[in-house]
């Protein structure tokens, strides 16, 4: 695969992750995000502190010029948003198929992640 085309998908994941994640601090306080978490037995501090953090992630990988240490971290903690709300929705709600969704956001995450390293290495061989 040529550099062109992993910057293509690169940057194709990580604008449509940033396009699910960012626009989510504005609804923080809606009905529906609070029954959510009420939902899965999480606390309001909770709430925020996952909702203002997972923007706060989106920002460092939406924005270009970061050392790649912080995008490092950047991916690292909404992969573990993302997992730790798969297992939240597996033991709150079972084995169900809207349990899976989280999935979908890490699978996007990493092909991100993936991509930002195969650019990383082109850049500094």
């Amino acid at each position: 695969m040529n550099i062109k085309s992993i910057k293509l998908i690169y940057w194709i994941s990580t604008v449509l992750l940033a396009l699910f994640i960012l626009p989510g601090i504005f609804f923080l306080n809606t009905p529906m995000a609070l029954e959510g978490t009420q939902h899965l037995g999480l606390p309001y501090w909770f709430h925020l502190e996952a909702g203002i953090g997972t923007f706060i992630g989106g920002l460092i990988l939406l924005l270009p010029k970061l050392p790649p240490r912080l995008k490092e971290w950047g991916y690292v903690a909404l992969g573990i948003v993302y997992l730790s709300a798969l297992i939240a929705h597996l033991c709150i709600d079972g084995v169900i198929a809207m349990s899976f969704t989280p999935l979908i956001a890490f699978a996007i995450l990493l092909i991100s992640y993936l991509c930002y390293h195969k650019l990383l290495k082109h850049a500094n061989p």
